[in-house]
């Protein structure tokens, strides 16, 4: 039997996974490279790197840039991100 950490680590492991996939995905349909993007929403090209590969959490004010430089609002980058969840997620069952 799992115990509460390891869930808690998978259910975080499925965030960083929609996230990245999130990011990845939009960057590609503006159609620019790690380096380019990087250097125009102020964003390190590792971290965001990092963040494609699900290899990093990130602050709330990265998701921001990042919501913002596709042409979302926040609010509305945190429901597509959800889309990529399995229904009813939740982080602790």
């Amino acid at each position: 039997m799992q115990d509460d950490a390891s869930i808690q680590n998978g259910k975080k492991k499925e965030i960083l996974n929609a996230l990245g996939a999130l990011v990845y995905a939009n960057r590609l349909a503006l159609n620019k490279g790690i380096n380019t993007f990087s250097y125009e929403y102020d964003i390190g090209n590792g971290l965001l790197s990092r963040l494609e590969k699900s290899n990093i959490d990130t602050k709330i004010t990265t998701l921001w840039k990042l919501a913002n430089a596709f042409g979302y609002k926040c609010s509305d980058f945190v429901k597509l991100i959800e889309e990529k969840l399995p229904n009813e997620f939740n982080f602790y069952n």
